[in-house]
């Protein structure tokens, strides 16, 4: 199939093309014998043109209300020097049609704004969280780092910080995360589960109002450990990367946690995108199982964000493949990967370094690309095959 179009996959059989509202709706042939699954349409037509001829830089994150509301975390520093006066805001809301609603975010007095904003959630008391992770070398725009966690209302208004810029002392620090790549709140406990992530190598449960610490923990419940030293290359060296495992049960330790998400019957998914892998754990850090994500492929780095279909079982299980430009399904309670979507490139359906992904009330999907993709999209579902 050609990369000019955006495919979905069913495996190991049936393939398709991924419709477009708007346009001819070519849904998948599937497979009788196959089970079922979700089916997307992507709306290219969403969301409409920014105000004030706006102009987005790379879209790190996105996040759905209660009210199906969307929010989308962007960089504004990544804008070109020359359009910089036409950055859009690092907050912006759209309402269910996609309509703007307002824009806010940024340096501001009484917090630390990151410097390289990463992760945006917004949780059942309408607070809004925001994490950072400068200084990744290859993103860096300043030598700090980004080692806080903040909150707003719905509107902009600060309400805490937890933690401080360059205050944080590695996986043993209970106070302070360390370019926390991922938050989720359960409204049950009122716990807020940090993927921490870049800087460190971590699952942080804080209390959410105060951010006290509650628990921690690393891959297969491991207590989480600093990475060894790297020793300097030579001079001229050209640097090495480690080889791909394809077997066996994979690192003790996690790569770079990257997302996390709690299910309705308590059970935590985090996905570790350094390591090709989401893991399942209990809510006290117990691990369960896990899953690989594209393991065989050439790429380091795949299950980067997660999501759950809004049904009550929350039967499916949605990962983003950041390497593979894909969307993957997954049988929730078993980790059976039943397809997936998408495809390398800039046209509609098709990605570029996919991020992270959320879902509304009605299934829809939307994904959240860095550059050079740049961009946010729209996927309309449209029922279970």
């Amino acid at each position: 199939m050609s990369r000019t179009r955006c495919c979905w996959k069913r495996l190991p059989t049936a393939v398709a093309v991924l419709a477009m509202v708007g346009g001819v709706a070519t849904f998948p042939r599937l497979d009788a014998a196959g089970p079922p699954m979700p089916r997307f349409a992507v709306d290219a037509a969403w969301p409409p043109r920014l105000p004030n001829g706006w102009v987005m830089g790379d879209a790190s994150s996105i996040a759905v209300d209660g009210r199906d509301h969307v929010f989308v975390l962007s960089r504004p520093r990544t804008v070109a020097p020359e359009r910089q006066t036409q950055a859009a805001p690092a907050v912006m809301e759209f309402d269910a049609r996609g309509a703007f609603v307002k824009g806010w975010g940024g340096p501001g007095t009484g917090y630390d704004w990151p410097d390289t904003e990463h992760g945006i959630y917004v949780d059942s008391r309408d607070r809004v969280w925001i994490g950072g992770n400068n200084p990744i070398a290859q993103l860096r725009l300043t030598p700090r780092s980004d080692d806080m966690l903040l909150t707003f209302s719905r509107d902009g208004a600060f309400i805490k910080q937890i933690g401080g810029r360059d205050r944080a002392r590695g996986n043993a620090d209970r106070d302070h995360p360390k370019e926390p790549a991922d938050i989720f709140v359960d409204p049950r406990t009122n716990e807020a589960y940090i993927a921490d992530g870049y800087g460190n190598r971590r699952v942080l449960v804080l209390d959410a109002d105060t951010g006290a610490f509650k628990r921690m923990w690393g891959a297969f419940g491991n207590v989480p450990a600093d990475p060894p030293a790297v020793p300097p290359a030579a001079a001229g060296a050209p640097a090495v990367a480690p080889p791909l495992d394809t077997s066996g049960r994979g690192p003790d330790q996690f790569g770079i946690v990257h997302s996390v998400e709690v299910s309705k019957d308590g059970l935590v998914y985090v996905a570790d995108r350094g390591n090709r892998r989401v893991q399942v754990f209990r809510t006290d850090g117990t691990f369960v199982t896990q899953a690989f994500i594209n393991r065989a492929v050439s790429s380091p780095n795949t299950a980067a964000g997660i999501a759950f279909s809004p049904d009550p079982q929350q039967e499916y299980l949605y990962v983003a493949d950041f390497g593979n430009a894909k969307v993957v399904i997954l049988r929730r309670a078993t980790l059976e990967v039943l397809g997936e979507f998408g495809g390398l490139g800039a046209q509609p359906g098709q990605f570029q370094n996919l991020h992270h992904i959320a879902v509304d009330s009605k299934g829809n999907m939307y994904t959240a690309e860095v550059a050079p993709g740049r961009r946010v999209q729209r996927f309309v579902f449209k029922g279970i095959s």
